[in-house]
C-alpha cells in the first residue's frame, strides 16, 4: 500500500510538472506570435532598471569620492586655518602701503596644549604663493613652511624620495618636497629628485615627491592665504623654521596699483585627538579658546569627523532620492505590462473559452497570463541589469568620474522587476480567469 502510495504521489507531480511545462510553452508561444509588442512592452522595464542601477552607481561614486577626500584629513584630526575678516583693520604704512593683521598665532598653539587634555600632535603651517622655476619651467605654487609629521597627520604618502627631517627643519635647510602636479610641471621630462629648484632668489633641492590624489581629485588642503575652498595638488612643501627665516613675519603682496602686506603667524594649524570620541569635544574647546584670544572672527574651524558623518547621511539621502526616482520608471513599465496583458485577454477572449470548455482550471488560466506577464518582466530585468551595469563603466570612461555598482543593486534591481511582473500580472490574470466559459465562447 505504502508503494502504490508513493506511486500516486509521483505521477501526481509529474502531472503538475507537466502542466506547468505546458503552460510556459503556451506564454512563450503567445508571446513570440507578437514578439515586436512584446519586445516593446518589456522596454519600460528595461530602462527601469538601468536607470535603478546606473544612478545608484553614479551616487555611490559621487558620495565614496567625497569622503575619501574627508577622510584624507583624518578623523582624528581638527583643522585650524587662518580667514581674513571681511572687515579686517587696516593700518598705514608709509602713507602708501598697510598691513593686514589677523589669523592664527603661536600663542594659540601654547594656549591650545597647556590648556586643552587629549591634543596629541599639533601640526603647524604656513602658506606662500609665488612662482616656482626650474630654469625655463614656470608653476604659481602654493610654498608650504611645515613640519616633519605632516604626511602622517595628514594621511599623505611621500612616492619618491623622501619627507625632510627635524635635523633639516632645525638647521632651517634649504630642501623641499613637492606635490605631484607641480614635480610633473616643473620636470616632464627627467626625476626631479636632487635637482633645484628656484623661488625669488633662493634655491632649494628637491628630495621628494608628493603621492598625486586618485582620478586627478583636488586636494582637500586649502590655500589659507588664497581664502578659496580647495586648489590642486600644486604644493611646495619646506621646512617650517626655513620660511620663517624666508620670509619673516610679514608677507608681501603686489597689486595693481598698491602694495599690500599681511602679518599672518601660521596660515593652517591641524590638531590630533587622542580619543575618536573627543574629537567633537575638544573642537568645541577650542573654538571657545579662539573666541576668547581673538577680537575678530579671524579663523575657522572644520572637523572633518563630522564632515564624514554628514556625508554618510547625505548618501542616503542621495541613494533613496535616486533610487525613487528610477523606481518610477519600474513603476510606469509595470503599468505598461498591464495594459497590454489586459488588451492580450480581451483578444484571446475566445482562446480562453476553449481552453476551458476543455477542462482548463481558472488556476490554469491565471498561470498561463502570470506566466506571461513574469517573462516579460524577467526579460526585461536581466537586459536592464545587463545595460544598468555596462552605463558605470561608460560614465566612467568618458566622464573619468568614479562609479560603484554595489553587490546589492543589481540583486535588487531584478527582483523588483519580477516583483512588478507579478504585481501587475494578477488583475489581466483574474480577469481571464474569471471569464464565463459560455460568454467567451460567443465572443467574436
Amino acid at each position: 500500500m505504502r508503494g502504490e502510495s508513493k506511486s500516486f504521489e509521483t505521477v501526481r507531480h509529474d502531472l503538475k510538472w507537466s502542466r506547468l511545462k505546458r503552460t510556459v510553452r503556451l506564454g512563450l508561444k503567445s508571446l513570440w506570435m507578437h514578439r515586436l509588442r512584446s519586445m516593446l512592452t518589456a522596454l519600460g522595464i528595461v530602462f527601469g532598471v538601468c536607470s535603478v542601477i546606473a544612478m545608484l552607481a553614479i551616487g555611490e561614486g559621487a558620495s565614496h569620492e567625497a569622503q575619501e577626500q574627508i577622510k584624507s584629513l583624518g578623523s582624528h584630526n581638527i583643522i585650524l586655518r587662518s580667514v581674513k575678516p571681511p572687515d579686517e583693520q587696516k593700518v598705514s604704512n608709509a602713507g602708501q602701503s598697510y598691513v593686514l593683521d589677523y589669523g592664527l598665532k603661536y600663542s594659540d598653539i601654547k594656549a591650545i596644549q597647556s590648556t586643552i587634555p587629549g591634543v596629541s600632535v599639533i601640526v603647524p603651517g604656513r602658506v606662500m604663493r609665488e612662482f616656482v622655476w626650474n630654469i625655463t619651467q614656470r608653476v604659481d605654487c602654493e610654498i608650504m613652511g611645515t613640519v616633519p609629521w605632516y604626511p602622517t597627520m595628514r594621511n599623505q604618502r611621500v612616492l619618491r624620495g623622501r619627507f625632510f627631517t627635524e635635523q633639516e627643519m632645525n638647521e632651517k635647510s634649504n630642501v623641499c618636497v613637492l606635490g605631484a602636479e607641480a614635480a610633473q610641471k616643473l620636470f616632464p621630462l627627467e626625476s626631479p629628485l636632487g635637482a633645484s629648484v628656484r623661488v625669488g632668489e633662493a634655491y632649494y633641492r628637491v628630495i621628494g615627491v608628493m603621492e598625486a590624489h586618485a582620478n586627478g581629485q583636488k586636494s582637500p588642503d586649502v590655500g589659507a592665504s588664497s581664502g578659496s575652498a580647495s586648489s590642486t595638488w600644486n604644493r611646495m612643501f619646506i621646512p617650517l623654521a626655513t620660511a620663517r627665516t624666508r620670509y619673516g613675519e610679514v608677507l608681501r603682496k603686489r597689486r595693481t596699483g598698491s602694495f599690500e602686506q599681511e602679518r599672518v603667524a601660521l596660515h593652517e594649524v591641524t590638531v590630533k585627538v587622542a580619543e575618536l570620541s573627543e574629537v567633537v569635544n575638544v573642537s568645541h574647546a577650542i573654538e571657545a579658546l579662539l573666541k576668547r584670544n581673538h577680537k575678530k572672527k579671524d579663523y575657522e574651524i572644520t572637523v572633518p569627523l563630522e564632515q564624514l558623518k554628514r556625508a554618510e547621511r547625505t548618501k542616503q539621502i542621495f541613494n533613496i532620492v535616486l533610487g525613487s526616482i528610477a523606481a518610477i520608471s519600474l513603476l510606469v513599465g509595470g503599468i505598461g505590462i498591464m495594459n497590454i496583458m489586459l488588451a492580450s485577454v480581451t483578444e484571446r477572449t475566445r482562446e480562453i473559452g476553449i481552453r476551458r470548455a476543455l477542462g482548463a482550471k481558472r488556476r490554469d488560466i491565471v498561470t498561463q497570463f502570470l506566466v506571461e506577464t513574469v517573462m516579460l518582466s524577467g526579460a526585461g530585468g536581466i537586459i536592464g541589469v545587463l545595460l544598468g551595469m555596462t552605463i558605470p563603466f561608460v560614465v566612467t570612461y568618458f566622464a573619468k568620474m568614479v562609479t560603484i555598482v554595489t553587490f546589492w543593486s543589481p540583486v535588487v534591481a531584478f527582483s523588483i522587476s519580477g516583483l512588478v511582473g507579478v504585481v501587475f500580472g494578477i488583475y489581466p490574470a483574474m480577469r481571464a480567469a474569471n471569464m464565463d466559459p459560455v460568454e467567451a465562447l460567443r465572443h467574436e
